[in-house]
């Protein structure tokens, strides 16, 4: 851990907490994967950016193999708005029709994926941009959502356009990243059986690629410091049945439902644990998986 390789560009006080009390957590997550879910306001941040891709390379020098996922949500609305192509939503989803998927793919196959990669390099580490196109990783179906009209109370079904739904993951492309210097940084754009181009929820799309390699962890980096019981204190660690009763009870609400219930959706995948924690705090990653307090609420069977 005193390899200058390592600690540069971190900050002297995290770098002595390392020093002392990471090896053993290191040898715990050693040659395994762990896949980093990297979205919320925390992409928006330069400085949180540098820090998450330090956290990232110093993982791969560390003898874990990293693999990253990203979103980006308000970047695809914002140049939808500069196009002057207005969106339509159903089910608190986009309805994703012809011309805003290839904006959806312009922006995320483009200039957020390559910022992360350039962001990555110069922090040390060698990363390559990818899709759930290339290697034909990721197959999807066609989503659709169940809705109720609040007037007449009749239930029907939404065709949400070009948003996906995984189906099929291949891992070899990242089989063989694993075992080279390379941090694979996936945006989640796939194809269709029919062909097609699809856009997929990132949270979901993370879940599919752990589960597909058997991820020992996989952090969700989010706008929130992790799940919070009744008296708003967090949680550190729930089971399945626990998150699940919380949900059942009103204690778990609003968005953090739909992220709990992708945290057990990875964790039926084959992953062993899930991590919701705060993006917003400089290197969550490393404090998360090399500190014994952790960073965020850990979700496991």
């Amino acid at each position: 851990m005193t390899d200058p390789r390592i600690t540069s560009g971190i900050d002297p006080v995290l770098t002595a907490q390392l020093i002392a009390t990471a090896l053993p957590y290191m040898l715990r997550y050693d040659e395994k994967t762990v896949v980093v879910k990297f979205g919320g306001n925390a992409m928006g941040d330069e400085e949180l950016g540098k820090a998450f891709a330090e956290d990232i390379t110093l993982l791969k020098l560390a003898g874990i193999n990293p693999v990253v996922v990203h979103g980006g949500g308000p970047q695809i609305n914002a140049m939808l708005g500069r196009l002057g192509i207005k969106s339509e939503w159903a089910a608190g989803m986009r309805i994703t029709d012809k011309a805003t998927v290839e904006v959806v793919e312009m922006v995320l196959a483009g200039s957020i994926n390559k910022e992360i990669v350039q962001t990555i390099t110069e922090a040390g580490g060698r990363a390559i941009g990818l899709t759930g196109k290339d290697g034909n990783m990721v197959t999807v179906t066609r989503l659709t959502r169940k809705i109720v009209d609040p007037d007449s109370n009749i239930e029907r079904i939404v065709d949400l356009g070009f948003v996906g739904e995984p189906k099929t993951v291949r891992t070899e492309v990242l089989e063989v990243l694993a075992k080279s210097e390379i941090i694979p940084v996936l945006a989640p754009v796939c194809a269709g059986e029919d062909g097609e181009t699809y856009n997929v929820n990132a949270d979901t799309f993370a879940g599919a690629i752990a589960g597909a390699l058997h991820a020992s962890r996989l952090l969700f980096l989010t706008d929130v410091p992790g799940v919070f019981d009744k008296n708003k204190h967090l949680i550190k660690e729930l089971t399945v049945a626990e998150a699940k009763a919380m949900i059942a009870d009103g204690t778990i609400s609003g968005g953090m439902i739909p992220k709990v219930e992708t945290c057990i959706e990875a964790l039926d995948r084959g992953v062993e644990g899930v991590v919701i924690l705060d993006g917003k705090t400089p290197h969550a990653v490393l404090l998360e998986l090399f500190t014994e307090h952790g960073a965020g609420t850990l979700i496991k069977r």
